[in-house]
């Protein structure tokens, strides 16, 4: 994609304002009271807030450019880097482009809903990070090439893509403080968008490679 004249590839361009919001958000914090001493300036701002998301709907979309501490930060950007590499060429970036966002989009309003809707889900909590985004991506991916062997740290053994999407959304949605029901929405769009792209464009013959990646939350 172009910005501002120049081709910049769109995981790039993801990664790099990740890596700026993050900055920008540990440089400057506590301004909000509401979100007490812990929370980042830009999460505070930013993230998704169910309670508030009529008033400040723009929350939705904004809290997938927000991370909570590096590791979060990295291993996002690095599934990103890995998996929607693949999805590029196995389809094209603008495609990469529509599942990302729709991803994103689909996991912060499962959360919202559930938040309403579930006594399980508090309503006034602080979400971030594009992990809805990113598992709409591995399902995506997981549809179009199931077989592709992966191996997600720390196991050392190369499994098909479909099985490690599945032990990858079962197993961190048993760590404290995870937002499971955004990554729920993002698989959910992901499986959807890669049937729809498998229907309608099919699958180029890429090599079924083996591709080291890892994910967290």
């Amino acid at each position: 994609m172009k910005i501002f004249g120049r081709y910049t590839r769109f995981i790039d361009a993801v990664i790099i304002t990740n890596i700026f919001i993050f900055i920008i958000g540990f440089a400057k914090v506590n301004v909000y009271d509401k979100c007490g001493p812990y929370i980042s300036w830009t999460a505070c701002k930013f993230g998704l807030i169910p309670s508030t998301v009529f008033e400040e709907p723009w929350r939705i979309i904004t809290s997938i450019f927000i991370h909570g501490g590096f590791s979060h930060l990295f291993m996002n950007m690095l599934a990103l880097y890995f998996f929607g590499t693949y999805i590029e060429r196995i389809i094209n970036e603008k495609e990469l482009i529509k599942i990302y966002f729709i991803g994103g989009l689909t996991g912060s309003l499962i959360y919202v809903l559930l938040a309403f809707f579930s006594p399980f889900t508090p309503l006034n909590s602080v979400v971030v990070g594009a992990s809805g985004a990113l598992f709409a991506v591995g399902g995506a991916l997981a549809v179009l090439k199931p077989n592709l062997k992966v191996i997600i740290f720390p196991i050392p053994v190369p499994m098909p893509m479909w099985i490690a999407e599945a032990l990858i959304f079962f197993f961190v949605s048993f760590f404290p403080n995870v937002a499971w029901e955004g990554h729920l929405g993002g698989l959910i769009a992901g499986i959807l968008l890669g049937l729809h792209y498998k229907k309608k464009v099919g699958v180029q013959r890429v090599p079924e490679e083996v591709y080291f990646t890892t994910r967290h939350y």
